[in-house]
């Protein structure tokens, strides 16, 4: 064996594959049935995400993004904005995306830098880094609120605009947890639910947007442009 044979990539057998496929979908499962028990915490999410982004179906997501030119330059350049400065963002016009983004992670204490200096080496990895970056600014342009509810309306919002494996996932999760769990909130779920499909099939696609550099821009104006019509909690 030559020595640059041991810095190359293993390749992995087969049987190794299926093994791999096989631990993948028991960490799926697994995160499934505890959020369907009722854990809505976001490590359960999180492990999910981690485990989904393996799958073929999250590689096929990315590539149907690609679709769009705009969607295409993002990943394969691997857009990965500064850190967001949530003190300077509220220093802009308070009818602007960047400060009524940044009022709404300060009012909630989230820390919108958990994805500081990650990288990703495939284009399902760097399309699952990218939406957990943006999400709440998806929230803020649609006016989905945090609430359990809220959350599986955005997630609806995102099937619309592309086959996002997660949210096909927290979806059906949620529909079936409400009707077991609460079947008395089932009708308020569905209705989030249309109502994010019909919001993301008309808007224009939101995974292509560069919210960073053009913070300043009235919310209203993003709305317009991006034809989203957003919800009044």
């Amino acid at each position: 064996m030559q020595l640059m044979d041991l810095f190359k990539p293993k390749q992995l057998s087969d049987s190794e594959i299926q093994q791999q496929s096989h631990y993948q979908m028991l960490i799926i499962f697994k995160s499934f049935f505890s959020m369907l028990s009722g854990d809505s915490s976001l490590e359960s999410v999180g492990e999910m995400s981690d485990a989904l982004v393996e799958t073929p179906a999250f590689d096929l997501a990315a590539q149907y993004l690609k679709r769009d030119p705009n969607c295409a330059t993002l990943i394969n350049n691997r857009y990965i904005p500064p850190s967001y400065d949530l003190e300077k963002l509220l220093t802009l016009p308070d009818n602007s995306l960047g400060y009524i983004y940044a009022a709404a992670m300060k009012k909630s204490g989230l820390d919108p830098n958990l994805h500081g200096g990650m990288t990703a080496e495939s284009d399902a990895k760097y399309v699952e880094l990218r939406l957990s970056q943006t999400h709440d600014i998806w929230h803020v342009l649609t006016g989905f609120d945090t609430s359990v509810i809220g959350e599986i309306g955005l997630q609806a919002f995102h099937l619309s605009q592309f086959p996002y494996p997660l949210a096909t996932m927290l979806v059906a999760n949620s529909l079936m947890s409400s009707t077991l769990l609460t079947p008395e909130e089932l009708p308020q779920l569905l209705e989030a639910i249309a109502l994010g499909l019909q919001m993301g099939k008309i808007a224009q696609p939101l995974f292509a947007q560069n919210w960073e550099e053009e913070w300043e821009k009235p919310l209203t104006q993003w709305q317009a442009e991006l034809n989203i019509q957003p919800i009044h909690n």
